[in-house]
């Protein structure tokens, strides 16, 4: 994926996280709307057994008449100006067609359209003037939906497909070359019938499987919330030196949150009341509904201990815990960065031990793919339970990966579980963002969004600073030797060179790699001179057989792993350590 062609997430994202969707059908209820009262009425009805055996067919028998129309005509829908031909086309891989499909219409031809791994069959259907309405993909999580060609039936009209559900809808010409789905634009077209080609191609998202999924989409968090207070994390979104963000969790039945803080060593105890954000997994059967609650702590005092504890109304209180703010004048500092972590145990542990080894760091980030599946709140309850107390003790920041930005659907969930800075490009707050830790300024970039619309911001950001190092983050690295990202070397490489650029941290694909100095696309002998690459991964390891980079200074296949970071001045000294606590790198870099 060298470039995404990104749609609005919260448009396409139907059923799971951006509220009630805008209709002009007063007859209809959307597709979201639809789903949530039919997920209601199964929790009502029927166990969990039940719900872990759905099949396609007993779904569809289980619907009311005017559930099934919803589902057959408000998923996908536009007007057009003529009579037109509609070419869906549909993976054969898929176990079941869509039960509208051929109800509405549509009849299969023997014609096929081709990607690299996937083969369409192509199903037409003719309409008149007007709107076109189609249906669901399905009730399974089949990630390659289908898209749709238009053409009008008489070819010396003027066609004009004109969106009106989901709106800003990307529309191209159907050919060779082509791709399909804005998540995944390196996956194009290599076979178009000839008599296909040149049709406008309705473009779409993979995350769209997951609107009516129902079929094996059941699932329960191992870490439910409850009445007391857990999951307690610290954040930045303001000054360092003077702010603090506690984040924790409840059940849906507690509607109010405070904290007490004071400074150690002191009795007078600040409070501070909090607003519930209620999040929903409506597929997460015992426990669809929690409450998140984040306190903003301003105003203060650099360089000093506070003590905390987070609770309720009804008296349900955390243990208390406890926090530093950064210092205002120059010191030496550490942080520890991972790789991908994906919600794993294992990665808990290794915080937990690199605490125990660093217990002076000050705060902690990851590089993106901070769980296995971003829209699953399960997989959240498992970080922060794995995290466990490091995280509730020192802040935490982050930049979404592809898995917590998947399928195109956006990282609204992410977005609630860590507040973030908002030094950011104009709508990526919290997403891709800037902060600065005494002499330190971190670039944390979010590649899962188009890198046009940062490119201004980067640059603006370098050429306004003074500081003496200067750290990007972002999750995929632009130097592998799996898929070089050509696109970040290209548009990025040259800023980073400008700016005398010292690290480029990154993820993705589960080795270990740290690159000699990069100026140019060229290797240097002088770190001074040139950018260090560096990939690294906290999970599990794969890509073990790679051939070694050329401009490599230290590669291996490695899992488990974390860096630890000491700036002093003008001086940084670089450490990465494996789970058993062994030293695997080390580095040092002056000014």
């Amino acid at each position: 994926m060298k470039k995404l062609h990104l749609l609005v997430g919260c448009i396409w994202l139907l059923t799971l996280s951006c509220g009630p969707q805008q209709d002009t059908d007063k007859e209809l209820l959307p597709v979201s709307e639809t789903m949530d009262r039919i997920v209601t009425r199964m929790y009502a009805e029927w166990d969990s057994k039940t719900l872990d055996t759905l099949s396609h067919d007993f779904i569809e028998q289980s619907l009311s008449p005017e559930e099934k129309e919803s589902l057959a005509t408000q998923y996908w829908k536009f007007q057009v100006n003529v009579p037109v031909t509609v070419s869906l086309m549909r993976d054969k891989a898929q176990e079941k067609i869509p039960f509208w499909l051929e109800s509405s219409g549509f009849q299969p031809t023997t014609m096929v359209v081709k990607n690299e791994i996937y083969t369409y069959e192509v199903w037409q259907k003719d309409f008149e003037a007007g709107e076109v309405q189609l249906g669901i993909n399905g009730f399974g999580k089949h990630r390659p939906v289908y898209f749709l060609a238009v053409a009008a039936q008489d070819p010396e009209d003027d066609l004009t497909v004109s969106p009106v559900f989901p709106q800003q809808q990307h529309i191209e010409f159907l050919q060779e070359g082509a791709f399909t789905y804005h998540d995944w634009d390196g996956l194009v077209l290599t076979e178009v019938p000839e008599s296909l080609q040149g049709q406008q191609l309705l473009t779409t998202i993979r995350g769209r499987a997951r609107e009516a999924h129902l079929v094996n989409a059941f699932r329960r968090t191992d870490f439910p919330s409850g009445d007391t207070p857990d999951h307690l994390l610290l954040t930045w979104s303001g000054d360092p030196s003077n702010s603090i963000d506690i984040q924790w969790r409840t059940s849906e039945k507690i509607t109010d949150g405070m904290v007490h803080y004071w400074k150690k060593g002191s009795t007078d105890t600040l409070r501070l009341n909090v607003d519930p954000y209620l999040m929903e997994d409506r597929l997460l059967q015992n426990d669809r509904y929690m409450h998140r609650f984040t306190a903003k702590l301003r105003g203060l005092d650099p360089d000093t201990s506070y003590g905390y504890r987070v609770g309720t109304a009804s008296g349900n209180w955390s243990e208390a815990q406890s926090f530093s703010t950064g210092p205002s004048q120059a010191r030496p500092f550490s942080f520890i960065w991972f790789g991908d972590v994906h919600n794993s145990a294992i990665w808990g542990e290794l915080i937990q031990k690199s605490e125990r080894q660093h217990p002076t760091t000050e705060f902690y980030f990851i590089a993106g793919d901070l769980v296995n599946t971003g829209l699953y709140r399960d997989d959240w309850d498992k970080l922060f339970a794995y995290a466990g107390e490091p995280i509730s003790r020192k802040p935490l920041l982050a930049v979404p990966g592809n898995h917590d930005s998947q399928d195109g659907l956006g990282a609204w969930m992410y977005e609630k579980m860590l507040s973030l800075p908002a030094d950011s490009p104009a709508g990526m707050e919290g997403r891709s963002y800037a902060f600065n830790y005494q002499n330190a300024l971190f670039l944390m970039m979010d590649v899962t969004l188009p890198l046009s619309e940062q490119t201004e911001w980067l640059e603006n950001k370098l050429s306004e600073s003074e500081a003496t190092w200067k750290i990007a983050v972002f999750h995929f690295p632009p130097y592998n030797g799996v898929e070089p990202y050509t696109d970040i070397q290209d548009l990025w490489g040259p800023i980073f060179d400008r700016y005398q650029v010292d690290l480029v941290l990154g993820g993705h694909f589960h080795y270990y790699m740290r690159s000699q100095p990069i100026r140019g696309g060229q290797v240097q002998a002088d770190p001074r001179d040139g950018t260090i690459y560096w990939i690294s991964i906290g999970t599990t390891g794969k890509n073990k057989d790679i051939e070694r980079e050329p401009y490599a200074a230290v590669q291996f296949p490695a899992e488990h792993l974390y860096q630890s970071i000491t700036i002093d001045g003008k001086e940084l000294r670089a450490e990465t350590i494996n789970l058993d606590g062994d030293l695997v790198d080390q580095f040092v870099l002056k000014k």
